[in-house]
């Protein structure tokens, strides 16, 4: 049982041994020492809760003490709290209190020290911690003529239970995945690293919501200027509401006006218990399934978790496959417009006759074709995931086969373009991170117009100013193209390629303090 104690002497309703009672002076923000007023003043502060039980019963002391349980119906565990609060304070053993003594005192007492069977109780004394804790589903037992109350830890409601990931499912693998409940996503974690080490720290953001933030990392391993900035990054955020992880994302995040994201998101444990073993912090917030990952580099939204537990050639193949899934995402479409606009020479002879029959008749030029199909493919996707989930996908399967066809008949768009923005959109399917993959999808349009203004010398441009972009992002003061800027030769292991994991020895050293993953010599010996 953990105890956080409040000095019992001060919350005392009156003197010891003088002949009448002495009335306590309340300080602002203070509970009073009347049971009925303080049970008023919650009525008054929980303004249409009909949700709020309040529960007066009488202690079995020498001197009849009215005590009062008071939660929230919805959010509190029903069975706890009579079995573990109200049982255990009824109890027909509770030791009767002589007469003479200050039975308020001695009763306050046994129910912190004995008579709760509540593995969590707190004592409080201050309004606005009585009322923070009794929202987040605990119960408080207030005790008439003391100006203290108990907390009690039965917090309970309905939550989803642990279910398989929805947005990055793996074949091979741990298929659980975080849920709503800040614990339950702690504890899926913790079940992975079983350290002394492991640690996290909790803060209360948002003064409307107060919702629950926990900061996860191993002590020994992440640097500790990282978790000073982190920490620091999220005290200053004064908002009155956090409903997901991606608000607490915008508030921390380095670069706000850059389309790629300087923070990484995932729903498995196992991701993030990974990251913690590299020395990153993760940011779990309760209410969402989705937790935040920081630093972040850019190699990151490539790596999937299956990659570290298929074997390493395979999760090579499949990683450098991503690479160029993404290079098709980004400059598929700008490719063909330079193509056919300005360089027809770079192609062969007859592949050129027949990209000029295809497009005979078609009354746009290459970047209106592109733009328009382009658009409308981004409005059946959006649309797939909007609808009902029993007709999105067929909605835009058969949407994309029809509007497809219909316009190749309609001569508005040329078969070649569609065959381009089809294969361009299953390359965007195949970036594991969403939020980079959304980033793809923008900027192909900005090389696009780069494409069909000055044609491969636009893609070029482009490409340079991304890349000074992207060299000049920064996440939690790591470089986000690190190992790459600046170079580093043994962390490279583990960027474009997957090699065995008895080759990856040491942690990055722009996250880990302790980099030294382990000893030399594991390579297994062939006999």
């Amino acid at each position: 049982m953990r105890i956080r104690r409040a000095v019992f002497g001060h919350g005392r309703a009156g003197g010891g041994g003088g002949g009448g009672k002495e009335k306590r002076t309340v300080a602002p923000g203070q509970l009073e020492t009347d049971l009925d007023a303080n049970i008023n003043r919650i009525r008054t502060e929980l303004v249409s809760s009909p949700d709020l039980i309040v529960r007066k019963f009488t202690l079995r002391t020498g001197q009849p003490l009215h005590v009062a349980a008071v939660y929230l119906d919805t959010i509190t565990d029903k069975e706890m709290v009579n079995e573990f609060v109200m049982r255990s304070l009824m109890s027909p053993f509770l030791p009767q209190i002589p007469e003479d003594a200050d039975s308020t005192e001695t009763a306050f007492r046994f129910i912190c020290d004995n008579a709760l069977a509540v593995g969590q109780i707190e004592v409080l004394d201050n309004w606005t911690s009585m009322l923070l804790e009794l929202l987040t589903g605990k119960t408080l037992l207030i005790v008439n003529g003391w100006g203290q109350c108990v907390c009690g830890n039965t917090i309970g409601g309905e939550k989803r239970a642990v279910s398989e990931a929805s947005t990055q499912v793996v074949i091979r693998g741990p298929k659980d995945s975080f849920s709503e409940s800040i614990s339950t996503n702690i504890s899926l974690v913790r079940r992975r690293i079983r350290s002394t080490n492991f640690g996290f720290e909790a803060i209360k953001i948002g003064s409307v919501t107060q919702t629950s933030v926990a900061m996860l990392y191993i002590e020994g391993i992440v640097k500790d200027d990282i978790k000073q900035e982190v920490r620091s990054r999220l005290e200053r955020i004064n908002t009155d509401a956090i409903l997901e992880s991606g608000y607490i994302e915008e508030f921390i995040e380095d670069n706000w006006s850059s389309p790629f994201p300087t923070v990484f998101n995932t729903e498995r444990p196992d991701v993030i218990a990974a990251n913690l073993l590299e020395g990153r912090i993760a940011i779990l917030v309760d209410g969402t399934p989705f937790a935040l990952v920081v630093p972040t580099v850019l190699s990151q939204f490539f790596a999937a978790a299956e990659d570290y537990y298929q074997r390493y050639d395979i999760g090579t193949f499949i990683r450098l496959l991503r690479y160029v899934a993404f290079i098709i995402s980004l400059f598929g479409p700008a490719a063909y417009i330079a193509l056919t606009t300005f360089h027809q020479e770079m192609l062969p002879t007859t592949l050129l006759i027949n990209l000029s029959a295809s497009r005979e008749g078609v009354p746009f030029p290459a970047l209106v074709e592109a733009f328009i199909m382009e658009i409308c493919f981004e409005i059946l996707r959006e649309a797939g995931i909007r609808m009902p989930r029993a007709v999105g996908q067929a909605v835009s399967i058969v949407g994309a086969l029809v509007l497809g066809e219909a316009a190749v008949q309609a001569g508005i768009v040329s078969p070649i373009m569609v065959i381009v923005v089809a294969i361009t959109a299953i390359a965007n399917f195949s970036i594991p991170a969403y939020n980079l993959a959304i980033t793809a999808r923008m900027l192909r349009f900005l090389f696009m117009i780069a494409a069909g203004l000055l044609g491969f010398y636009g893609i070029v441009l482009g490409m340079i100013m991304m890349v000074a972009h992207l060299n000049a992002l920064r996440s939690f003061g790591v470089s986000f193209l690190s190992p790459l800027v600046p170079f580093k030769y043994k962390q490279m292991k583990d960027v474009f390629v997957r090699l065995p994991h008895w080759s990856l020895e040491d942690r990055p050293d722009d996250t880990a303090k302790e980099t030294v993953r382990m000893p030399p010599g594991q390579k297994p010996e062939s006999e």
